[in-house]
């Protein structure tokens, strides 16, 4: 009833197999992996941490991304934060569980986020942190800024490498907040999508050049490798 009221009041329909009603329905809701597992791509950047993701970056999974970023569809952050958090807790699975973990999201390019009126990305992290908290301490810590890039569509490896070298940095004042609370904590970059590994590795580096390491980069998805006979290691 409620999918048949929905689709009569909204004309929405399942971004996974198009039947009307929820934007994602239970069927489709219930075929998401939920299994992490690491996503090197190919080819590696050169120091980039393990990488971990839950899901490839393709049918339903990529309408939800895309309609979350592109195109208001909040409500997707749910899932997609849930998914999120799968990937976090895969990343996190080795490490002293009583160290909190300092979930640092990928900053949008400037301007993007007053467009959407939202940050996708850090809402995605606001709701797996709430989800991870619920197993062990993490906080949301938005260290980084973005001074921008290009638009990375279209781009190869190298030139998403070349184009997002130097665009994060971290502000003093948000470090020093971030010291005064935490001290030690485990730094894990957060993004939705995981592509070529450049922007992650951008923003690694950004936090290793304020003394933040890294110990891992956690994404909803990842796209599929092209290069041949690639194994995940």
């Amino acid at each position: 009833m409620l999918d048949e009221a929905l689709d009569l009041f909204l004309g929405s329909r399942c971004v996974g197999c198009d039947r009307p009603g929820r934007m994602l329905c239970p069927a489709c809701r219930c075929g998401l992996a939920d299994t992490p597992r690491m996503a090197w791509p190919t080819p590696v950047p050169d120091g980039l941490v393990a990488p971990w993701v839950v899901e490839a970056y393709d049918g339903a999974v990529r309408s939800l991304v895309v309609g979350h970023k592109d195109r208001g569809q909040w409500g997707h952050r749910r899932v997609l934060g849930d998914l999120l958090a799968r990937a976090v807790h895969g990343a996190a699975a080795d490490l002293d569980p009583d160290v909190p973990l300092l979930l640092v999201p990928v900053p949008s390019r400037p301007g993007a986020g007053r467009r959407r009126g939202y940050e996708a990305t850090a809402a995605l992290v606001r709701r797996a942190a709430a989800r991870v908290r619920r197993e062990r301490p993490a906080v949301v810590a938005p260290l980084l800024v973005s001074r921008g890039a290009a638009d990375q569509a279209g781009l190869d490896a190298g030139g998403r490498a070349a184009n997002m070298a130097g665009s994060m940095h971290c502000p003093s004042a948000a470090l020093a907040r971030v010291g005064r609370r935490w001290g030690r904590a485990h730094v894990v970059v957060c993004d939705d999508v995981l592509t070529t590994g450049s922007t992650a590795r951008e923003a690694q580096r950004a936090l290793e050049a304020v003394g933040l390491p890294p110990v891992a980069v956690a994404a909803v998805a990842a796209t599929r490798r092209r290069g041949p006979g690639r194994t995940d290691r």
